[in-house]
């Protein structure tokens, strides 16, 4: 496996998460590589992240290596520019504990993405809600947009119709700069499709 580049420093713990997560990472049964800190969604306006455990020689190809004290955090490259000065908490609550993710970054950085998830947002979630899906936008790059399906929708058999005949046509009519929506979900892992695809 090729080395992972290394980038500057964007992700800061607080002592106690350090602590808590250095015990973590001590406390496995196997190896640990380090962590891997990803942006999941924005829905409902804000970021969603994910913190994991990666172990020694699970790290993905294409990873970029932030160095933050003594554990190495992976991250991808649609990420890594919205990971820029994250600071992760610890709180213990009464009942209640984990880790609380401060982030100062825009949403987006291009101004088609806000236009493409707010189209996704008014129009076409309400629509794809009624059988228990939805649509966030991933990212754009170039004159490609990527997206990916949740709840009813992961693993449909009409999803090729939603995309190319719904999602695709509306983005294209509002976003000209859009040429292609690419569907980037697993929708193998679907475990409540609103239309069970065909055997085949």
């Amino acid at each position: 496996m090729a080395e992972t580049p290394t980038v500057e420093p964007i992700v800061r713990f607080t002592d106690e998460a350090y602590a808590k997560l250095s015990e973590i990472i001590s406390g496995h049964a196997n190896p640990v590589a380090g962590l891997r800190l990803q942006i999941t969604s924005r829905e409902g306006g804000q970021f969603h992240h994910l913190l994991s455990l990666v172990e020694d020689g699970a790290q993905a190809e294409g990873d970029l290596k932030i160095e933050a004290g003594d554990i190495c955090v992976f991250t991808d490259q649609r990420s890594a520019p919205y990971l820029r000065n994250v600071e992760v908490h610890y709180f213990e609550e009464g009942d209640e504990r984990g880790l609380e993710f401060r982030n100062p970054n825009p949403l987006w950085t291009d101004p088609r993405e806000f236009q493409i998830q707010d189209l996704f947002d008014q129009f076409i979630n309400p629509q794809i809600s009624a059988h228990g899906g939805r649509i966030e936008l991933i990212a754009v790059e170039g004159r490609t947009a990527y997206v990916e399906f949740s709840g009813g929708c992961v693993g449909c058999g009409m999803i090729n119709v939603t995309l190319q005949q719904g999602v695709e046509v509306a983005v294209k009519e509002n976003v000209p700069d859009i040429d292609q929506i690419v569907d980037a979900t697993d929708h193998n892992s679907g475990t409540n499709p609103y239309y069970q695809p065909s055997k085949k």
